[in-house]
């Protein structure tokens, strides 16, 4: 540092001096404005990439919200039709078993009165069956006994015999 200090020349100090204000000044005037202005838009663009990425986050949270409320809503949608949809089948079924019990009613009501109409009809026909043969019974038995004259007199006297009793 000494040798600095002896060799030390005002002449060469004030020239470097003016040298290296110069030198500033042109670096102030040519760089350091370009550098620093690339800087302060590096910064702006940083800053503004930044809100964006904010406000995309804030915006993606409203869409999930909203995706949310969307999908509770057609999930209450859903249950809703669904109930419903067992509501009208539990009515049908209701119906038609109803429908069913009524159908089952008349035709058991008909076959009844099928079968009471083809009884009625079976004992006329017997009756009249009956009423032939009895006929033809009491025809034979008629012609037999008044056949003969003896029979008809006994068949007489016992007739009176039982108005007597009566």
């Amino acid at each position: 540092m000494e040798k600095l200090l002896n060799e030390f020349s005002i002449g060469l100090f004030v020239w470097q001096t003016i040298l290296f204000v110069l030198l500033l000044l042109l670096l102030r005037k040519f760089a350091w404005k370009p550098i620093l202005n690339a800087v302060n838009d590096r910064e702006d663009g940083i800053k503004n990439a930044l809100a964006a990425a904010e406000e995309a986050k804030k915006e993606m949270q409203n869409i999930s919200a909203d995706s949310e409320k969307l999908l509770k809503e057609a999930r209450g949608e859903r249950e809703a039709m669904l109930k419903e949809a067992r509501e009208i089948k539990d009515k049908i079924v209701s119906d038609s078993k109803e429908q069913a019990k009524i159908e089952g009613d008349k035709m058991i009501k008909q076959a009844q009165a099928t079968i009471e109409s083809e009884k009625k009809a079976a004992i006329a026909d017997i009756k009249n069956q009956v009423a032939e043969l009895s006929v033809e019974i009491a025809e034979k038995v008629l012609k037999e006994q008044l056949s003969n004259k003896e029979k008809q007199l006994q068949l007489v006297e016992k007739m009176l015999g039982d108005l007597k009793l009566n």
